[in-house]
């Protein structure tokens, strides 16, 4: 009997919620388009209740904008802009750590991994999804910090903002998080090394693998 897996009975919610990203990663609802919830709700069978809860939970995936005058629409995904973004990230940003790391203090190792600590807590909890990219881009940003290059730093989180529905897909969708928490661990080693080389060069990997699990999880989603 112990090797009977358990029942799992999911909520309304939870299946409103994987109904859409199904569509939405499979490109049945295009980006860009509307997503009514008296429409959804009418598809489904279900109250518009749980409809507006999974629009909300969808939106902190990263695969649904609220627009204002607009409400809820499909965010676009494309292979080529996951190109062009993440490419962009691992020149810049490598250059940017580069830059920083002679500069290091103690007091920044001991902030970044205060991040850093967050962040490995907010991976376990699958409610603070929303997080994610954010305390991502705050502990890659206390080891930027050192660089002293505050337009290249704005330029940097530009990037991460467009980048943020993507690494959420990538972390949630292609069991990205315990390689992203042990690259996270041995980026912070060597930068309380100062080993430049192996540190922009694992940073320039850690981007790139990214990129390369999301470029082939949208394609996949696309052809399916």
């Amino acid at each position: 009997m112990s090797n009977i897996p358990p029942i799992i009975h999911k909520t309304r919610t939870q299946l409103v919620v994987e109904a859409l990203r199904e569509q939405i990663l499979s490109g049945d609802i295009a980006g860009g388009e509307p997503l009514r919830q008296s429409a959804i709700a009418a598809q489904l069978n279900v109250s518009r209740i749980p409809v507006r809860e999974a629009l909300v939970q969808l939106e902190a995936e990263g695969l649904v904008n609220f627009e204002p005058h607009k409400g809820a629409t499909a965010t676009k995904l494309s292979v080529e802009q996951v190109t062009e973004l993440f490419e962009l990230r691992a020149m810049i940003e490598s250059d940017l750590l580069a830059k920083a790391i002679p500069n290091l203090t103690e007091q920044d190792i001991e902030a970044a991994e205060a991040v850093l600590i967050q962040l490995e807590l907010a991976f376990k909890l699958k409610e603070s999804v929303a997080s994610w990219s954010e305390l991502n881009t705050r502990f890659h940003t206390r080891l930027y910090e050192a660089a002293n290059r505050p337009h290249t730093l704005d330029v940097v989180h530009g990037l991460n903002t467009n980048c943020d529905r993507y690494i959420r897909l990538q972390l949630l969708f292609t069991g990205g998080i315990p390689t992203a928490e042990r690259e996270h661990r041995i980026l912070l080693e060597l930068c309380k090394d100062r080993d430049v080389q192996k540190a922009t060069d694992l940073l320039r990997l850690h981007i790139l693998h990214a990129a390369d699990s999301i470029t082939k999880l949208v394609e996949q989603k696309i052809k399916s």
